[in-house]
């Protein structure tokens, strides 16, 4: 079996990600404004992200005044931060956020866009919530942003969405969910006047309500859930949620660690 490899995603795409994934600017702009929020009520008005990327998220809190941070695997990645105004303002580690250790506490810790789908499994979840607990006093948040599946889509079959379309760039997902395994089989397609270009990935799936069961295990209790950044009511016809935990006790060690 191939050891799991952190930087992948950000060798694939990691030179064209912006380019790929564009994003809505005004739905930027509110995830930005919301997480500043939760920022600045507490005494260190600063934020960790893990995953941070391409600093989609992380230089707009930066033009906020919030002291932002980072963790990511992919070199590749924070090159394209680092090459954009003031990105080489942010201090970033380069490493699994599983696992790596920043010294120092934040007044939240956020981890975006499905990026607690990680493909190693529910173990791999766990520790993620105890490496954010790490990183925050008793009364820190850890954000969560992640799509939730409907019952069609946990049916087992192939599915088709949609996920970005523009007059010339359209990303179709190919998508299945095994119920046995927990993963979620995705291939995006990406369709452009130069070509097409595939991407495969793999995500251990957790509900809401699973998530809500790992981060008690790290010490972790919910403390809101929308629908999106703009507080939306989340329901149970949600495609996404945003969830905050608050940390309520230190967790305990693992017995391995």
């Amino acid at each position: 079996m191939n050891a799991y490899d952190p930087a992948r995603y950000g060798k694939l795409v990691g030179d064209d990600y912006d380019r790929l994934y564009p994003g809505d600017p005004d739905e930027t702009r509110a995830s930005v404004d919301a997480l500043a929020r939760l920022a600045r009520e507490r005494p260190q008005e600063s934020l960790l992200e893990l995953g941070i990327g391409t600093g989609r998220i992380a230089l707009g809190l930066h033009r906020l005044g919030v002291r932002v941070a980072g963790i990511d695997g992919s070199e590749a990645m924070i090159a394209q931060l680092r090459a954009k105004p003031h990105g080489d303002e942010i201090d970033v580690t380069i490493g699994d956020y599983r696992s790596t250790r920043i010294d120092e506490t934040f007044a939240t810790v956020a981890l975006l866009y499905n990026g607690i789908f990680d493909p190693r499994g529910a173990e791999a979840q766990i520790d993620i919530f105890r490496n954010a607990a790490r990183h925050l006093d008793i009364g820190g948040r850890f954000v969560v942003e992640s799509f939730v599946l409907n019952d069609r889509q946990r049916g087992g079959d192939w599915w088709i969405d949609p996920r970005y379309v523009a007059s010339s760039h359209v990303e179709l997902q190919f998508a299945r969910y095994d119920v046995a395994s927990n993963k979620v089989e995705r291939t995006l397609v990406h369709l452009r006047p130069t070509g097409l270009q595939f991407l495969a990935v793999t995500d251990t799936y957790a509900s809401p309500g699973e998530l809500d069961l790992i981060g008690r295990i790290a010490g972790f209790k919910l403390l809101a859930r929308s629908a999106g950044w703009r507080d939306e009511p989340y329901t149970a016809t949600s495609a996404r949620h945003v969830s905050v935990y608050e940390l309520f006790e230190r967790p305990q060690a693992r017995p391995d660690c």
